[in-house]
């Protein structure tokens, strides 16, 4: 693919159900500092999980024209395995125009990593089930065993957590115990983060894990990849101040924008998408 020649005024587009993309933000940052970014959490639609795929995907195709129409990005990364898995070739057979980087589970190199031949991945449930997922697994991890473990708890727990609430000890670590399997004498030794929320947690799981692993984190390879789709614009200076981070319900809660901030993101109004996607008659599953 060519890269994409834009002047640094159109922003990268980073878009997420929650705060998990800001893990991705973070190291899209760091790569390229020339560019303006605006973060997008559709934190009206979360979590994702309560959703059916039809009224998801639906949703994403909605949202993502408003953003689109809003923004005016030079790209956009979609920093949601959920979204990504379910709804990224739809996204680029209704936006042509558009390149999106999508984030899927990191089968791959933890397949050419791992030593036991143990990986785990643990996800979303709708990430774990979608056949993309499986896809990956038959593609580029058939000599491994791979175990797909998929939770309904721990985007809100990391949610919680990464805003400063107390998470149970208990709770997480029961989140996470299907992902140590033991073969004899040969043990899981990679966990995959098949979601952009659970790196906020990677601390917790290694305290709580029982023995050592190699959580693997996607975000910098995204980050990667974006970088390598854009050229950089000549003579960029990027105002410290002027990323912006939007939320589809247009009511983030106090301790929201505070992370926001730490994050120097610019909260905003919800830039014209709020309504427009909430009213349209998208709802989530009952």
């Amino acid at each position: 693919m060519d890269k994409i020649q834009a002047d640094a005024v159109r922003p990268v587009l980073v878009f997420d159900s929650g705060i998990g993309g800001l893990t991705v933000l973070r190291e899209a940052r760091l790569l390229m500092p020339e560019r303006r970014f605006v973060y997008v959490a559709d934190d009206a639609g979360f979590p994702y999980g309560d959703w059916d795929e039809p009224g998801l995907r639906a949703r994403l195709i909605l949202l993502f024209g408003e953003l689109l129409r809003v923004h005016h990005p030079v790209l956009c990364i979609v920093a949601c395995n959920t979204a990504f898995t379910l709804a990224g070739a739809d996204l680029r057979a209704a936006f042509p125009g558009m390149t999106f980087v999508g984030t899927v589970p990191a089968i791959k190199p933890a397949a050419e990593r791992t030593r036991s031949g143990l990986v785990s991945v643990l996800a979303t449930p709708g990430t774990v089930c979608r056949e993309y997922t499986r896809t990956l697994i038959q593609s580029f991890a058939s000599r491994c065993e791979v175990n797909l473990v998929g939770s309904t708890e721990l985007a809100g727990m990391a949610e919680a957590y990464v805003r400063g609430d107390a998470v149970d000890d208990v709770a997480v670590r029961a989140e996470i115990a299907d992902c140590f399997v033991q073969r004899a004498d040969r043990h899981t030794d990679i966990v995959v983060l098949g979601c952009t929320h659970y790196p906020f947690m990677t601390n917790v799981f290694r305290r709580l894990a029982p023995w050592p692993v190699d959580w693997l984190d996607p975000a910098e390879a995204i980050a990667r990849r974006a970088r390598s789709l854009l050229l950089r614009p000549p003579n960029a200076l990027h105002p410290a101040d002027d990323d912006a981070a939007f939320f589809t319900s247009g009511t983030p809660d106090f301790a929201t924008r505070r992370l926001m901030n730490s994050f120097g993101l610019r909260v905003t109004e919800s830039g014209g998408i709020g309504p427009a996607v909430q009213l349209a008659g998208v709802q989530a599953a009952p």
